[in-house]
């Protein structure tokens, strides 16, 4: 039988922590604080909904961060 597979590290941080920031340096940041993956999507993109755990999702307007989630 397989391994279990153990999921991706998830820092213990706050997603609204990074609306209003600059999408680059909010990206920068996330990556800084320990998120092995960012996304960046515009207003209103056709996404996925599977959660995967150490990834952190931006919604970008404008150049900067609108909101911000887990998964």
């Amino acid at each position: 039988m397989a391994p279990i597979p153990n999921p991706s590290a998830e820092p213990q941080d706050d997603p609204d922590a990074y609306v209003g920031l600059d999408s680059d340096g909010a990206e920068r940041l996330a990556r800084d604080r320990g998120w092995p993956a960012v996304r960046s999507l515009p207003p209103g993109a056709i996404i996925t909904m599977e959660y995967r755990a150490g990834r952190l999702n931006f919604e970008v307007k404008d150049g900067r961060v609108a909101r911000a989630w887990k998964g």
